[in-house]
């Protein structure tokens, strides 16, 4: 394309257009396992070709067009090998986003490309897609809430240690984790405070994954699970109550449904932390963008949305909270702490 003499604005417009090649080639490499067959040492298009199960030529297109972002890198000898960013695409390394590239190259992509009706209709995508919500789509696809655990899982590992940094979570007796998913959060925070016991609250089938995990890192003795559903009921008598990356699933007024549950349960000297990406409006740089694009990821997938402090704020007030503190990450993610009010 003859792009000469046009301004720096439409350049940069057909480069934005043209980024869903970028994220599906990224998907594809992740697809094919490229990171990992490179983790050994470079290799050459047609040794990558026979080892993933591709065409040799339309490889190499990929593989050209990957290293030029950088995912991987082109030697003199025309081989390939692995970039740091290259290597975020490998299985089972700490912050992996393995996961995360399957899960966009399937269901959750494929509800990304029905942005449009979303915002037409208001209707969610991935559930005009699936004929189901998306939670309610993961309890009967095992293979999908294995990979929605994994990607949440490496997630988590970029932030817990800064969250142990920021907030002081000493003193706890009773850490109740709401929607803990398999037990990743928890298993840190009991890991990293001996003396306290938890609780996670998850769904049947997650919860039975969590004790899994408990019980694999020596900590069953420390922690229960509760199946459950958290609009409903959350366990009582806990003095430090979590949420992580749960309220963005949701409309506000479950929202606020799931924090009056939560206030109801907690006794008065009780702290609840919420974990979330804040979304503040105006926001600029690397931190804002990527809550932007997390912000029509939960558009169009759970119908839920990310939010600013401000709007945490108010929700938490109509459920009768007070905000205490607010503790920015270096990940783009924002820990609150509230108390009954």
């Amino acid at each position: 394309m003859n792009v000469e003499g046009e301004r720096p604005e439409a350049v940069l417009m057909r480069q934005m257009i043209f980024g869903q090649l970028l994220s599906r080639a990224v998907c594809t490499a992740a697809e094919l396992g490229l990171s990992d067959l490179l983790a050994d040492g470079p290799l050459t298009v047609a040794e990558l070709a026979g080892r993933a199960g591709a065409d040799p030529r339309r490889l190499s297109q990929l593989m050209r067009g990957l290293a030029a972002f950088e995912v991987y890198s082109a030697r003199a000898d025309g081989s390939y090998e692995l970039t740091p960013l290259g290597a975020t695409l490998r299985t089972g390394v700490p912050g992996s986003a393995l996961p995360t590239a399957l899960l966009a190259a399937g269901e959750i992509g494929a509800a990304w490309a029905g942005m449009a009706g979303t915002v037409r209709t208001g209707r969610t995508a991935f559930d005009e897609l699936q004929g189901a919500s998306f939670f309610h789509h993961l309890g009967r696809d095992g293979r999908l809430r294995e990979l929605f655990d994994r990607s949440q899982t490496h997630d988590q590992e970029l932030e817990t240690g800064h969250l142990l940094e920021a907030v002081d979570l000493s003193g706890h007796r009773r850490i109740v984790d709401v929607g803990g998913g398999d037990g990743a959060l928890l298993a840190r925070l009991l890991q990293a405070h001996p003396r306290a016991e938890g609780v996670l609250l998850d769904s049947p089938e997650v919860a039975t994954t969590a004790r899994a995990r408990m019980a694999r890192m020596g900590l069953d003795d420390r922690c229960s699970t509760v199946a459950g559903d958290f609009f409903s009921s959350v366990p009582s008598g806990g003095d430090l109550y979590v949420l992580r990356q749960i309220l963005h699933d949701w409309d506000d007024e479950h929202c606020v449904e799931l924090l009056r549950v939560c206030r109801r349960a907690m006794p008065a000297h009780a702290r609840l932390v919420v974990v979330e990406r804040l979304a503040e409006d105006g926001g600029t740089g690397q931190d804002a963008r990527f809550a932007a694009l997390m912000d029509l990821y939960m558009m169009t997938v759970l119908g839920g949305e990310e939010r600013s402090g401000r709007a945490f704020g108010a929700l938490l007030g109509k459920a009768g909270f007070t905000v205490r503190a607010v503790h920015r990450l270096p990940t783009a993610v924002a820990v609150i702490e509230a108390g009954p009010a």
